[in-house]
């Protein structure tokens, strides 16, 4: 069974489900979005760890509520299915004129720029306007900078932005010692916003990157957890220096579950 089979097949295993389910009869756009964005979230998480078995059912999940979203829209009269697809064929043809018509580039930059170019040219009204709202902050942030780089509001040196980080930080210090609590936050955000600018041009995915963080600390702290139980004890009752030590020796076996 070739792939065109198995979408034919999918598709109307979601129609057999929305007439027959009474779950799947229930469900709105809305009832949706919330799982929707738990799929997507499972799907990152799969990304991470490299795991292609669940990225490959991630990805399923996900196709699955595309088409739910489809046939809910179909019942409303909205959109069918091959609107869908030809919406994005035609939007993938228009922005790629280096492919699909005489536009040359020079790199993968130049695409990005040519991309917003048309976007704007299509109607939107801000070079950040395609940005969601609902982005999780270090995510919306970079991309806030990736947008405004195609328009040239970049900065030329990595050296240059180091040295806008450490202006933060000492923006934020001085709040600090003035004790003014709205002024410790804003500047406290922007120490975060040039971080994730430093991590571009440092080519990491500063998302990705705190969760790693994240996954490692975890690791780290359930592996002291363990070990103070081996030996009888609760953190609760024990000092910070009693659980350092304990986070040290952690440390040095130097492995990420």
């Amino acid at each position: 069974m070739d792939y065109k089979e198995n979408f034919e097949r999918l598709v109307n295993i979601m129609d057999e489900l929305r007439e027959k389910c009474p779950w799947d009869k229930k469900q709105t756009i809305h009832t949706l979005r919330s799982m929707t964005i738990e799929e997507t979230y499972e799907l990152a998480d799969a990304i991470t760890e490299e795991n292609w078995q669940e990225i490959k059912e991630e990805l399923g999940d996900i196709l699955l509520h595309i088409l739910f979203y489809t046939r809910i829209a179909t019942e409303q009269n909205k959109f069918v299915l091959n609107d869908v697809l030809d919406t994005i064929c035609n939007k993938l043809i228009i922005r790629h004129p280096h492919i699909y018509g005489d536009v040359k580039v020079n790199d993968d930059e130049d695409v990005k720029k040519n991309w917003e170019k048309i976007k704007l040219s299509e109607g939107k009204d801000s070079v950040l306007s395609g940005v969601p709202v609902s982005l999780p902050a270090v995510v919306k942030a970079t991309r806030i900078q990736e947008k405004s780089k195609q328009v040239g509001f970049e900065w030329k040196r990595t050296e240059d932005v180091w040295m806008k980080v450490e202006e933060e930080m000492n923006e934020l210090q001085e709040a600090v010692k003035n004790n003014d609590a709205k002024e410790i936050e804003n500047e406290f955000g922007d120490v975060l916003f040039s971080l994730v600018n430093y991590a571009r041009f440092l080519n990491v995915d500063a998302e990705n990157a705190l969760e790693q963080t994240n996954k490692k600390f975890i690791w780290r702290f359930t592996q002291m957890e363990k070990i103070a139980k081996e030996k009888g004890m609760n953190l609760y009752d024990m000092s910070l220096e009693e659980m350092d030590a304990i986070w040290n020796i952690v440390k040095k076996q130097n492995i990420i579950a």
